[in-house]
């Protein structure tokens, strides 16, 4: 569940933050660029990630002045550093948090940097993840932004923000769903215009001169293909702070709890921990049943929110029914769709059909992806490859389409269920070629 968000103050600026998990090291999530501490918690990922922190933690999370559920403050006067240490420190003293492990991701890294210099009697330890000590090319800094690409991306923010715009650069192997829950998250968490004047504050910043000074334990992660913030600042700091451990990680996303987050949040807790525990989990074979409704973002804007909400609870109220005669376990509600899990293939070729057609009552067409794999059991969520597949499978569906992979087709054989191949597909983030058939009814 949800933590509880209360409010700490800083200076006359009061400061969201929330705390989670009962571990006996407390550990503060300094966040990037912006940030929305209940938000988040609409995604599946970032839920998973947090609470695996929570995990072996007392987490705390909060949004920084400006951005999220904290007091908005004037784009003219935006917080300094220091500032934004302080309320640190606030939101610190309010959780009744004498010392702490930081970590500080994206643009949370040199605040995080600068906080554990300036107060390492509060500082247990220091991670850094996709951070940089400066975002700026200079002939010493070859890995920086230049002053033309830093005005093209400013350029992208105010015409595209919480359009999800730039996901390609920032998440490559995010999902049409993905994008969609980001582009969502970029209008909670800030304005266009608080959004265009903190990144052009956090290209100012340049902790550099600071490093050596830093002498807590620190551990530096970076994904080496990440697309939005060069590998070579994580390099840069590993070398100038004294005793860092330093670990790339395969993969081009940028966010911490993207793609293989299970590789970060390993090195993080061995790092506090000194030991890894391994994530107790429920592994079964399923067939994964993902839905979406066509065309929802028309529809939205014909009906007025509203009405859209009505219909969708008249769309989420038919499947439900269809998945109780069909066996089916709902996992979660995807925005417009649903995510569902069957103990065997054929009952969810069949249920996805039944929904298909008991939605077109209400001038619905849906489509849906079906694949079988084993899938990891994870408190009221699932994970794994299999989900990851599934997921693809439905965007290359066409209206009204229940699509299958190989795999569905090869397992209901027998059943009297018929097909017709659509050919081999690339499935992004999924190796090989996936051949795919569409159910006919």
């Amino acid at each position: 569940m949800q933590p509880e968000t209360r409010y700490a103050k800083s200076g006359d600026v009061h400061i969201a933050y929330q705390v989670i998990g009962d571990g006996p090291i407390d550990l503060v999530w300094v966040p990037g660029w912006v940030s929305h501490v209940e938000y988040q918690w609409e995604n599946p990922a970032t839920a998973r990630a947090l609470s695996r922190l929570a995990s072996f933690s007392r987490l705390i999370l909060f949004d920084k002045r400006g951005t999220g559920l904290s007091d908005r403050v004037p784009e003219s006067a935006l917080p300094t550093l220091e500032q934004r240490i302080d309320d640190v420190r606030a939101v610190m003293d309010a959780a009744g948090c004498e010392r702490a492990a930081l970590f500080g991701t994206s643009e949370g890294g040199p605040m995080s940097l600068l906080f554990a210099s300036t107060y390492p009697a509060r500082t247990t330890a220091l991670i850094l993840y996709g951070s940089y000590p400066t975002r700026r090319w200079t002939p010493d800094c070859p890995w920086g932004v230049t002053a033309e690409q830093q005005a093209s991306y400013e350029e992208l923010v105010e015409r595209d923000w919480g359009k999800g715009g730039d996901v390609d650069i920032r998440n490559p192997s995010a999902s049409e769903r993905e994008r969609q829950s980001f582009a969502t998250f970029a209008r909670m968490a800030a304005s266009p215009g608080a959004a265009l004047a903190l990144l052009r504050m956090n290209f100012q910043i340049d902790v550099r001169p600071i490093l050596p000074a830093i002498r807590v334990p620190t551990l530096i992660l970076h994904r080496v293909g990440d697309q939005r913030v060069n590998v070579g600042g994580s390099r840069y700091m590993a070398q100038h702070i004294p005793g860092a451990k330093y670990v790339e990680l395969p993969g081009t996303d940028h966010s911490w709890d993207t793609g293989d987050q299970d590789a970060i949040l390993d090195d993080i807790e061995e790092f506090l921990t000194g030991a890894l525990h391994p994530v107790e989990s429920e592994r079964v074979l399923a067939t994964v049943l993902f839905t979406d409704i066509v065309g929802s973002t028309e529809r939205l804007a014909e009906l007025g929110d509203r009405r859209w909400r009505e219909l969708l609870e008249d769309h989420f109220r038919l499947a439900r029914r269809e998945l109780g005669r069909h066996r089916g376990r709902e996992v979660k509600t995807t925005g417009d769709g649903l995510l569902a899990t069957f103990d065997g293939p054929a009952r969810a070729i069949r249920c996805a059909n039944a929904i298909r057609n008991a939605v077109r009552q209400l001038g619905i067409e849906i489509r849906a992806g079906l694949h079988t794999g084993e899938v990891e059991i994870l408190d009221r969520d699932i994970g794994g490859i299999a989900v990851h597949t599934g997921a693809r499978v439905v965007t290359e569906a066409e209206p009204g389409e229940v699509l299958v992979s190989s795999t569905v087709k090869d397992l209901v054989a027998g059943s009297g269920i018929e097909f017709d191949d659509r050919g081999a597909h690339t499935l992004k983030g999924v190796p090989g070629e996936w051949r795919l058939f569409r159910v006919m009814s």
